[in-house]
């Protein structure tokens, strides 16, 4: 499996900041902290599934390159 590629680092980075803005918020009782992290989790989520996606496109398109010219 080759390296991830930079949306699913970044998707995992905005996962990671989301999480602790979420705990942040419960800690200290900032519900608009706290809905602030929920959502940014939400994003990285979205953005690291996105990341996925590409790279599963990309080692496939090389899968067939390589059948090819085998």
């Amino acid at each position: 499996m080759s390296a991830p590629n930079s949306d699913e680092v970044e998707g995992k980075w905005e996962k990671t900041k989301g999480w602790v803005k979420d705990k942040a918020g419960e800690v200290t009782a900032n519900s608009d902290l706290e809905a602030e992290g929920e959502a940014q989790r939400a994003s990285g989520n979205t953005q690291e599934a996105w990341g996925k996606v590409k790279h599963g496109v990309g080692d496939a398109v090389k899968a067939v390159g390589d059948a090819i010219n085998d």
